[in-house]
């Protein structure tokens, strides 16, 4: 079992930039994918980005790209998401997200879920 807990979440204004960790613990193996999501009240659950513990790799939804960057360390079980430029947009609840099946970017992929941080980004 797999347990995730987001850390991070805050009130900031548009343009500014937050860093979401996600401490990971448990059982976890060098092919896990952790990914970050996030979703906004009304709307379906949307990728952001994963890393794959493998070889570091990382993948970005196009919505982010060049503004958030994922990182990890697989020795510290620690993942971080760091968001520059936010705006008013990106406002949401966001959640770290851990694949033991090698998924990317569908939630369906995912098997462990933190319970998600608040973000809040004011114009």
């Amino acid at each position: 079992q797999v347990q995730l807990v987001e850390s991070g979440g805050g009130l900031v204004q548009a343009g500014g930039s937050l860093r979401l960790s996600c401490a990971a613990s448990g059982r976890t193996f060098r092919t896990y994918t952790m990914g970050w999501f996030r979703q906004a009240p009304g709307k379906e659950r949307e990728f952001l980005a994963a890393i794959f513990w493998s070889d570091s790799s990382t993948y970005y939804a196009d919505s982010v790209k060049g503004r958030f960057t994922i990182s990890g360390e697989n020795g510290k079980k620690m993942v971080s998401l760091q968001m520059n430029s936010l705006q008013p947009e990106d406002t949401a609840i966001y959640y770290c997200a851990a694949s033991r099946r090698g998924g990317l970017a569908r939630p369906d992929e995912y098997d462990y879920w933190g319970q998600g941080t608040q973000v809040t980004v004011s114009s």
